[in-house]
């Protein structure tokens, strides 16, 4: 809050926006750009989320379970009814790396519940200007994590279908094939619906990759966007010079207080939310990419 009363508002809010990078981007995506701040807590994040699963596996009991294992049980098993309900053939693994995915983007989200001006402040006394230590309000990371899903899912696809089976249902699907005969136009006919399906197939994994990167991205971006004018409204009940200025900062620092609670409870609920639409979205791909179409 300090910052912001150094600053003016627009300097304030682009200097939480700045990345600590490798050098400056010249656009949305630059790949030769490395976020270092996005990197550290990323892996800080999954590693935490590692140390922890893999602790509570190892103190499991069968008896009456603590109330942390209890939560861990209930998680996993929430997460592996929907895996049942929507993968119909192999989800050996497919539970396991939804609940993982579902609690990292959950402690990464839940980054953006700290105080916004905690980690520059910390970052500042080593001597680090721009910290944003929030993972998911950077492009990168829910498109690769996207990414990564639809590699999966293209994984699954042929393992499942075979690699003769995986293409070909590129080609007859959503619209289906044509009977072929002598007559040539069913040839042409063919090669242009087959063209179609594989046309909208590509369309399809590239639109659902990249949606279900920016649905996380935009939803933690405008949450984070607005911590920071909230923390503005903080910043200006202490800028007074008179007794005027000061009886309305009283007021300010009372909106500060309500506005910043308030998002802060709602926000709660957004950090859970888009973690669970990340994981069901990374069931639901995966869980089509084993359908098979042969059938059309």
């Amino acid at each position: 809050m300090a910052e912001a009363e150094t600053l003016t508002g627009s300097e304030y809010v682009a200097h939480h926006l700045r990345h600590l990078a490798s050098s400056p981007p010249k656009g949305l995506f630059d790949f030769s750009v490395l976020h270092y701040d996005t990197v550290t807590f990323s892996l800080l994040t999954v590693a935490l989320v590692l140390i922890v699963m893999r602790w509570a596996a190892t103190r499991a009991t069968a008896g009456v379970p603590s109330r942390f294992q209890a939560l861990i049980e209930w998680a996993f098993q929430t997460v592996d009814e929907q895996a049942k309900a929507m993968i119909s053939v192999d989800r050996t693994y497919a539970a396991p790396l939804a609940l993982t995915v579902y609690i990292w983007v959950i402690v990464m989200n839940a980054i953006d519940l700290l105080p916004v001006d905690w980690v520059p402040r910390a970052a500042g006394v080593v001597g680090v200007d721009h910290v944003r230590p929030l993972p998911t309000a950077d492009p990168n990371v829910p498109l690769g994590m996207a990414l990564g899903v639809l590699i999966l899912s293209l994984y699954y696809g042929i393992k499942i279908k075979g690699l003769f089976g995986f293409v070909k249902d590129l080609f007859v699907a959503p619209f289906g094939a044509v009977h072929l005969s002598l007559n040539p136009l069913t040839w042409v006919g063919g090669a242009l619906l087959a063209g179609a399906n594989f046309g909208m197939n590509i369309i399809e994994y590239v639109s659902k990759t990249f949606s279900m990167g920016m649905r996380l991205f935009g939803n933690m971006y405008a949450g984070e966007l607005l911590f920071f004018l909230i923390a503005l409204v903080g910043g200006a009940a202490f800028a007074y010079d008179s007794w005027h200025a000061a009886l309305g900062s009283v007021g300010l620092a009372f909106l500060h207080v309500l506005l910043g609670f308030g998002w802060e409870i709602f926000h709660i609920l957004i950090v859970i939310l888009q973690a669970f639409i990340f994981m069901m979205l990374t069931l639901v791909y995966i869980g089509q990419a084993q359908e098979s179409h042969a059938a059309h």
